[in-house]
């Protein structure tokens, strides 16, 4: 199955050995990915200058591809902190302090809304709604900021997209490159997402809760938009007629958002352009509403607030997202040459050939298919190598003579949870940014309670077969 490696696949995987060993280490991987694209350009095209202009070109690309996500942050940021100057925060908040009485509870309410909301709409405008309404309120009881952002990942970038029972767009593309009907594999798929889910999240949480009681992670009682603060926008407080009048009006457009969603089958950035929308119009509502005089001038400095923040928090990313991005459907488009014909990319050309090369049995099918599933999810969309994670199972289940639908469930699990947005810094953004955390230092955290969930939800599989 798939291609002869090339010495472009070799030289692809030594530096992503590298990155990884780097971020374990946690130093910066800038260089090491620039240095990677320079590398695989010169091999690709032969051309010095066609390498250097391969390393801008591969910026581009990236910015390109994560230009919805930082603007869509950027302005729910903007909107943040204008309900901070005014007062409409403090407002919102109140009642749902009343219900989250501590940092426990919180990391839990948190997580079962991102899942319920991430499963209809998908994580993106599931991250910006719970931003905007919850996470205040998880800061002010005492859940850390990179707690709250574990819990969006795990639940809705890990359970809720891994199953993707609603909208069926995973398992539809696993399905059908397994040759299997598409409720077979979501059938299969639901005691591997239970058991997936319960260790991530239950795992994440303990060793939070052990981090918290050691001092390791202080509570800070600050969000995304008190980091962007600095550029010196004038606080200024709205009359409490007005506080109210905005703490309902803001609840009742998101919940008119999601209802849009549902009645219109909006989904991805579809249902995230709508969320972006309504946040910019809310902030001009509060905008000129606080400041008659200078409220024009106001919308601008927020908004200037907000992009400031978006690209400093995105800027660390665009290297390392444009080297995985060349490993998926970037190659042609960053260095201007091509791949052999055969090729569906240097990623999943890796993941095929590993298949290629493991013995045949249950226990061995198990793991090259999740260990696929694992590589294919590098490139961060978590959704460009299942197709080739199915066809795998399909193969290994014919030599096995059973399992094919759960072969299928555990490789597009394995993937989506790597590359649909708890491991890839860049794919676990959204979370990152609006909670104001590193997100190389979000990614290890989800690192182990994804790698324990892993192993655990393998073995579950190997006995399912």
């Amino acid at each position: 199955m798939g291609i002869d490696l090339t010495i472009i696949h070799w030289v692809y995987l030594t530096f992503i050995v590298l990155i990884i060993r780097m971020m374990v280490l946690k130093k910066d991987t800038s260089i090491i990915c620039i240095a990677g694209i320079f590398v695989i350009a010169f091999i690709a095209t032969g051309s010095f200058s066609a390498s250097v202009s391969g390393v801008f070109t591969s910026f581009v690309f990236a910015i390109k591809e994560l230009l919805p996500i930082i603007l869509v942050i950027s302005i729910i940021v903007s909107m943040s902190k204008s309900l901070l100057d005014t007062g409409i925060n403090d407002v919102m908040v109140a009642p749902f302090a009343k219900l989250i009485k501590g940092p426990n509870l919180a990391f839990w309410v948190i997580g079962l809304l991102m899942f319920v909301i991430s499963t209809f709409f998908w994580p993106s405008p599931a991250v910006a709604l719970m931003g905007a309404v919850l996470l205040p309120v998880a800061l002010r009881v005492g859940l850390p900021a990179i707690g709250a952002a574990v819990a969006m990942n795990l639940f809705g970038h890990g359970i809720a997209l891994s199953g993707d029972y609603v909208i069926q767009g995973a398992p539809k593309l696993t399905a059908d490159g397994a040759g299997l009907p598409v409720s077979s594999v979501i059938e299969a798929s639901i005691p591997l997402v239970i058991v997936m889910g319960a260790v991530t999240t239950i795992t994440a949480f303990m060793l939070l809760k052990r981090d918290i009681k050691k001092g390791v992670l202080p509570a800070a009682i600050q969000t995304a938009a008190h980091a962007s603060a600095s550029s010196g926008t004038k606080e200024f407080r709205l009359k409490p007629a007005y506080r109210n009048f905005f703490a309902v009006l803001i609840p009742v457009l998101f919940i008119l958002d999601i209802t849009a969603m549902a009645v219109f089958k909006l989904q991805g950035d579809a249902a995230t352009a709508l969320v972006g929308g309504t946040s910019i119009i809310i902030l001009l509502l509060i905008a000129l509403t606080g400041s008659h005089k200078n409220g024009l001038e106001n919308v601008t400095k927020y908004l200037i607030d907000g992009l400031q923040f978006g690209f400093q928090v995105f800027g660390p990313v665009i290297p390392i997202a444009a080297f995985f991005y060349l490993g998926g459907d970037g190659f042609h488009t960053m260095i201007g040459a091509e791949l052999p014909k055969a090729s569906q990319g240097i990623v999943n050309d890796l993941g095929g050939a590993l298949a290629a090369v493991m013995p045949i049995s249950k226990k061995i099918g198990a793991l090259t298919v999740a260990g696929v599933g694992v590589i294919t999810g590098l490139d961060g969309s978590g959704f460009s190598g299942i197709s080739l994670a199915g066809s795998i199972a399909n193969l290994f289940s014919h030599a096995i003579g059973s399992g094919a639908a759960t072969l299928t469930a555990l490789g597009q699990v394995a993937a989506i949870y790597v590359g649909g947005g708890t491991i890839i810094p860049w794919a676990l953004i959204p979370a990152a940014a609006i909670c104001n955390v590193d997100p190389f230092e979000l990614a290890r955290r989800n690192l182990i309670p994804v790698i324990i969930g892993l192993v655990v939800t393998t073995i579950v599989a190997i006995f399912l077969i």
